[in-house]
């Protein structure tokens, strides 16, 4: 008996000891992942504080070799205009997040009710439209012509407000909550409208966390349709605001540079202007404020799954 239990005593040290290495390895290679893609982004910051000549000529490194804030100067030099493009980025992405969450959460809870008779119909028709598109031409015409979206904040908004892949993914959580609890409801009284809003919300919260980044990263980072359907420079988005500020600034030099023989103060001044340490610059003026989302985001998957436990 007295062996028996020093042998159960050595086995638990054993295995003790076993999981405790092997929490200390999934740390350490957590940790070398973490750095791996957290020090691209100080060597961005870095760039962006580093003068042009000298990143030019010695590269990237961790830590400016020589600060300047050129690159920063050049991107706010007319701080009312870039805060109009962040303010119209900002409004895009949290109205076009909040409204595409509502009509995802919506569809997928509708197709996963095994009472609608059509829902595998209606779920093969909207899989269908990932497989063809009209193309380029058609979507041209139809937003310009037919739904007259010219210089409209609703060109957008639309486009990026609905996405099937979307749609299967919160479909496919969705079916995971039991029906004893719609069933519940339903006996409670409670309508379907009420049902979605008091049941399934909640309890999808980890989905609609997940979704409702990839949404808010889409709306972000949107440039394409702002480049097909908005002209008015007010109205443009952050990132193609910026694009169209590199783009100006490099086909000036490019333009002063081809005076041949002339070498004036504007061509002089224009030589002076950074191109690469504002590429670094834009970089983090577009991701900064997306990525400082991230830890809020988290935050509501944790607490989306504390509330969204059901017990068997």
């Amino acid at each position: 008996m007295i062996l028996k239990d020093i042998n159960d005593r050595s086995r638990r040290k054993i295995m003790g000891a076993d999981v405790l290495a092997l929490n200390v390895i999934g740390y350490i290679f957590v940790a070398v992942v973490a750095l791996a893609c957290f020090v691209p982004f100080i060597m961005v910051i870095s760039a962006s504080l580093t003068s042009e000549a000298t990143f030019v000529k010695q590269g990237f490194s961790l830590f400016p070799r020589d600060f300047s804030i050129e690159a920063y100067h050049t991107i706010f030099v007319k701080p009312d205009i870039i805060g109009k493009a962040y303010l119209v980025t900002i409004m895009m992405t949290i109205i076009g997040t909040f409204i595409a969450l509502f009509m995802t959460s919506m569809t997928a809870y509708v197709l996963r009710r095994k009472d609608f008779e059509w829902r595998n119909k209606f779920s093969f028709f909207f899989y269908f439209t990932t497989l063809f598109n009209g193309g380029l031409v058609p979507y041209y015409i139809l937003m310009i012509r037919y739904l007259s979206l010219k210089n409209s904040y609703l060109a957008l908004l639309l486009p990026a407000m609905f996405n099937v892949f979307n749609l299967l993914v919160m479909k496919s959580y969705m079916a995971s909550i039991p029906d004893s609890l719609i069933e519940a409801a339903k006996i409670d009284g409670a309508g379907d409208f009420a049902t979605y809003l008091r049941i399934i919300i909640p309890l999808s919260k980890p989905a609609l966390a997940s979704i409702g980044l990839f949404i808010a990263l889409g709306y972000w980072n949107e440039w394409y349709n702002a480049m097909l359907f908005i002209s008015k420079p007010t109205m443009y988005p952050l990132q193609y605001f910026l694009y169209q500020q590199l783009n100006n600034i490099e086909a000036y030099k490019r333009i002063l540079a081809s005076q041949s023989g002339v070498v004036s103060e504007a061509v002089v001044k224009s030589m002076s202007i950074p191109t690469q340490t504002l590429k670094m610059a834009l970089t983090f003026v577009v991701t900064g404020p997306i990525i400082f989302a991230y830890p809020f985001v988290q935050k509501y998957f944790v607490q989306g799954i504390t509330i969204g436990a059901v017990k068997g």
